[in-house]
């Protein structure tokens, strides 16, 4: 698989990143066997959040399968999020400081690779969020942050503040899911779907050299369910196998190969835990769809163009 420049270049990281919202939910050896496949593969960042599984439980199957030793640490990013609690959301130094001291036992490690918020918490501190971070990183607890679901000016208030730079922001996407990219198409329009809801967030980030990373690839609406073999989008799986059999790919391999086709350089962050679907997927990082296959991709999920 191929790595990419992330994160203004500080990160060597594959392309595709293995989330690892839903592995304390299979058994030790599937566990066991979806770390292997992901790590042979080419993966090499592993997404996790300290919610994950309730309490971290995520996090420790996750350490307990890949059995990581010094040599193997050294070649992945482990990446957690911090801030969701039960009924409300907690930026405040305390919580965060906490949450990465558990996140470090769980996943027994001395330090994470990258710490994102998780989602916004309108009753942040900025400077509390600074001071954390200052802390977590002069003791080598973690090298790099992020954010989650945040637009620019929640960014800009952060930047404001932080001395870190803010490297990555996770972002639903998927083809079904395109509102970053519609707006874009939309200026100057009175149509639906030329309302910015995001601030603009794709183009900012492009400009700040910030990674989108695109969660829930395969997902239509808020987690309502798969597109893929789905009977409700009859068009857009008819384009996506008719270019998986060009390609001799699966449509999951498209499906994300649409995402990596953007020249903003994201990450796509998968939830799968079928070894078989992430050997798929993997190999959308050879696929380079053509400028007219990723708008037919584009226009058959109901997406329209001025």
């Amino acid at each position: 698989m191929k790595n990419l420049s992330l994160a203004n270049g500080k990160l060597q990281a594959s392309v595709i990143s293995l989330g690892c919202m839903r592995i304390s939910g299979i058994s030790e050896t599937e566990a066991e066997n979806v770390v292997k496949t992901a790590l042979e593969n080419g993966i090499n960042f592993f997404d996790h959040a300290d919610i994950y599984g309730g309490n971290g439980k995520c996090e420790e199957v996750f350490a307990k399968a890949a059995n990581i030793t010094p040599q193997l640490r050294e070649k992945l990013y482990l990446q957690s999020k911090c801030g969701i609690r039960n009924g409300y959301f907690d930026f405040s130094e305390e919580h965060i400081l906490a949450s990465v001291d558990g996140s470090l036992s769980r996943l027994n490690t001395e330090y994470l690779d990258v710490l994102l918020l998780h989602r916004p918490d309108s009753l942040m501190e900025p400077e509390e969020v600074a001071s954390a971070f200052d802390k977590l990183q002069s003791s080598g607890k973690v090298r790099h942050f992020g954010v989650s679901n945040q637009n620019p000016s929640q960014i800009e208030l952060l930047r404001k503040f932080v001395k870190q730079p803010i490297l990555f922001n996770q972002l639903q996407l998927s083809v079904t899911n395109t509102g970053m990219i519609d707006s874009g198409f939309n200026v100057n329009t009175k149509f639906e779907i030329g309302i910015d809801r995001d601030g603009s967030v794709l183009e900012y980030s492009r400009l700040h050299e910030i990674t989108i990373q695109a969660w829930s690839p395969f997902q239509y609406g808020f987690f309502e369910g798969a597109f893929l073999d789905n009977e409700k989008f009859p068009e857009l799986n008819a384009k996506i196998n008719e270019i998986a059999e060009k390609y001799n790919v699966a449509n999951t391999t498209i499906a994300t190969a649409w995402i990596l086709r953007h020249p903003a350089n994201m990450q796509v962050v998968i939830g799968t835990m079928n070894a078989g679907r992430i050997t798929d997927i993997c190999k959308a990082s050879d696929v380079n769809l053509t400028r007219p296959e990723w708008y037919e991709i584009y226009r058959a999920a109901g997406n329209k163009l001025p």
